[in-house]
């Protein structure tokens, strides 16, 4: 009967400090990204399909990738303490393979980079949707991430569709990553609500 105490406050402990964990970085991950959309609207959004790429176009293009492999081991740390698992570790190389693929499109032109933008968002946002639907009863409060898996599904092939339309710039990418912090905030205050249920 004691034992049975003991594991069940743990395991609410367990559940307080990974939702407030996700929280943290989820509010890190809106920071970043409108931080990155303003940078975007501000220096490249002219760039259409056939321009090459600027320095800065070729930077932020790298980064924004990058950046979601290292979020994505770090939230894998707040979720997890045991080693990374399939789903973790194929959603990290892809963000590292893509970056390593911006790197090569510096040379080529922004339709090529909206290509390949535009299956990775596909791909890491099939892997968000099924690690939200995974997190749905040990966190909780995941219907936002599984919006957001399944829109980043659908705007990554359309990216990748009108990669070659000569009127596709990266105010695409922009919006797609504008809507992306839409959803981390909302996931926030969906975390937060749980959390305050919880302790009532």
């Amino acid at each position: 009967m004691t034992q049975t105490t003991v594991t069940s406050s743990t395991t609410t402990t367990t559940t307080t400090t990974t939702s407030s964990g996700l929280r943290s970085l989820y509010l890190i991950r809106v920071a970043f990204s409108l931080i990155w959309v303003a940078l975007v609207v501000t220096n490249s959004t002219s760039l259409v399909s056939t321009d090459r790429p600027t320095v800065v176009a070729s930077v932020l293009l790298v980064v924004y990738p990058l950046w979601d492999a290292i979020a994505t081991l770090l939230e894998h740390r707040m979720a997890n303490a045991g080693s990374m698992d399939r789903v973790g570790t194929t959603n990290v190389a892809l963000g590292l393979v893509t970056a390593a693929g911006m790197i090569a499109v510096a040379f080529s032109t922004i339709g090529t980079a909206l290509l390949v933008f535009g299956l990775w968002a596909l791909a890491s946002g099939a892997i968000q949707l099924v690690v939200a639907i995974r997190r749905r009863r040990t966190v909780g409060a995941q219907w936002p991430m599984v919006i957001s898996g399944g829109q980043s599904v659908v705007a990554g092939a359309s990216i990748a569709a009108m990669s070659t339309s000569a009127t596709s710039g990266l105010s695409t990418v922009a919006g797609y990553s504008a809507f992306g912090a839409f959803w981390f905030l909302v996931s926030v205050t969906a975390l937060s609500i749980r959390s305050r249920r919880e302790k009532r």
